[in-house]
């Protein structure tokens, strides 16, 4: 095995090895890997047992939950480490220019944030599927297509967002205040950085890289900002505002961008040096659309409120509500950490179509990131004001908003990594639809609370809006694949042991 094979071997987490690479050549395109899968999905080596057989120890849903539990930890530490930098940066950010211009800021980034992963085009996603898939059967030269088709569209997208965004900004008719335009002008100019490192962390992490695909990102980046403010704050005569902030976050994107870059160079697989690309767009369109949808709306449904808000000229506000909403993402730490290591058992039962393993397994994935979450909404909840005080003064009047935005966040873990669980069974067009239809409810309602009540009517409308889809996603999981949502199979196991 030469250099590259071997860190490729090493990076690789458990949940994600056992690739069989004497696999025939066969066809994966993306109506086979989503609505028939067979043992390849995403590129994990499976047998399937006779009906009535049981599972190996090693197999078995205790086993997959062990792994889970184990993977999840990392992931976890991974993203609470980049939360509490993010954090951290936002508060020192709010600290040093006010809340004002705080708000300014947020709704910049709110809008930059949106625009970059929607121009990724889902790639850094459907790499996770593709190319292991094609790995696992030998078809390199479609693995390679279908990165460097991805990449390059996703590049392309970004950059011509990034030029008509700059046009709209100073072609606005609306006046613009300076040091929103110059924010919003740096956010643009940011914009396809953001785009290439998501990417290439997508690339990092099919090649087994996880750990290296969440530090550029997670830590790195927003590690660099809060440095770079501090140097700024201290060593410079520059007046604090939006526009330094933006700055920061531009110069910490190219340095996680040269990282990502060495990190895909470094994990780079040998199969892949010695081939030329083949290109199946038509079987890639299919899964590349519904997952885009997915990214643009699931960006979208954390960001309505500050955007609706900073839109309506409410800016003090759109501060406010971004740091509620910060705080209430916390929340979301344990259910994505679970759904990082939970997505290829997911595959692996549904391929053996090992129903009672599936449902076990997502009863126990839901029980870990509902107690996650309930340990972090405690303290939130309890300590509100002092969190929020601790920004300035000025931010403790947002307690309702934030508390409004934990509870929300605490009952949508109680019903699991849903969206993971469609998008890895093949139901990843229906879970584009469910969020299309939401997020729409959602703008529609914050318009009409922010008319009403201000940034507290944005709030209720968007806690009550996650409530709703994960209500909606729960019933199509138990229509369509005959899945209880966690919390309440975790109640028929205690009424009924067997």
């Amino acid at each position: 095995m030469d250099g590259q094979s071997s860190k490729f071997a090493r990076e690789t987490p458990l949940l994600e090895r056992g690739r069989d690479s004497s696999a025939p050549a066969s066809s994966i395109n993306g109506a086979t890997a989503i609505d028939k899968p067979g043992p390849e999905v995403i590129g994990l080596k499976t047998t399937l047992r006779p009906l009535g057989e049981p599972l190996k120890s090693e197999e078995s849903s205790g086993g997959l939950t062990r792994r889970l539990s184990h993977a999840s930890v990392w992931a976890l530490f991974i993203y609470a480490g980049g939360a509490a930098l993010t954090f951290a940066a936002q508060l020192v950010i709010a600290r040093l220019v006010g809340v004002v211009s705080y708000g300014i800021y947020t709704y910049a980034f709110a809008w930059i944030t949106l625009l970059s992963y929607g121009s990724t085009l889902g790639f850094h996603v459907s790499v996770l599927r593709f190319v292991p898939a094609y790995e696992a059967t030998n078809q390199f030269p479609m693995a390679l297509g279908f990165i460097q088709f991805g990449f390059k569209a996703s590049v392309a997208a970004a950059f011509l967002v990034a030029i008509v965004g700059a046009l709209i900004v100073t072609g606005s008719p609306r006046n613009l205040d300076p040091e929103l335009a110059t924010s919003m002008l740096i956010g643009m100019a940011t914009l396809p950085l953001i785009t290439i490192y998501l990417a290439g962390a997508g690339i990092v992490r099919a090649f087994g890289g996880v750990v290296s695909s969440l530090l550029p990102e997670r830590i790195v980046r927003d590690g660099l900002v809060l440095a770079l403010l501090g140097l700024a704050a201290f060593l410079t005569p520059w007046h604090m505002d939006a526009t330094i902030g933006m700055w920061t976050l531009l110069v910490s994107s190219a340095v996680a961008v040269f990282i990502t870059g060495v990190n895909v160079r470094r994990l780079w697989p040998a199969d892949l040096s010695s081939v030329q690309p083949a290109y199946a767009l038509q079987d890639w369109w299919p899964s590349l659309l519904p997952i885009t949808i997915m990214t643009f709306v699931d960006i979208l449904m954390g960001r309505t409120g500050v955007m609706l808000l900073g839109w309506s000229g409410v800016i003090k506000g759109a501060g406010i509500f971004a740091v509620g909403s910060s705080m209430a993402m916390l929340l979301t730490l344990p259910r994505v950490a679970v759904s990082t290591a939970f997505g290829p058992a997911i595959s692996r039962l549904f391929a053996r179509k090992d129903s009672a393993a599936l449902q076990a397994l997502f009863g126990r994935a839901t029980v870990l990131s509902f107690a996650g979450g309930a340990a972090l909404a405690l303290p939130l909840l309890v300590f509100t004001e002092p969190l929020l005080r601790a920004f300035g003064g000025e931010f403790a009047s947002g307690v309702q908003i934030t508390r409004l935005l934990v509870i929300g966040q605490l009952l949508v873990a109680a019903t699991g990594p849903q969206q993971q669980l469609m998008i890895m069974t093949g139901h990843e067009r229906a879970a584009a639809i469910l969020m299309s239809v939401v997020a729409t409810l959602n703008v529609l309602g914050c318009v009409v609370g922010i008319a009403m009540y201000g940034a507290v009517g944005a709030a209720i409308v968007t806690s009550a809006m996650m409530v709703i889809w994960s209500v909606a996603q729960a019933v199509y999981v138990h229509l369509r694949l005959g899945i209880l949502p966690g919390s309440m199979w975790r109640l028929r196991m205690r009424a009924d042991p067997r």
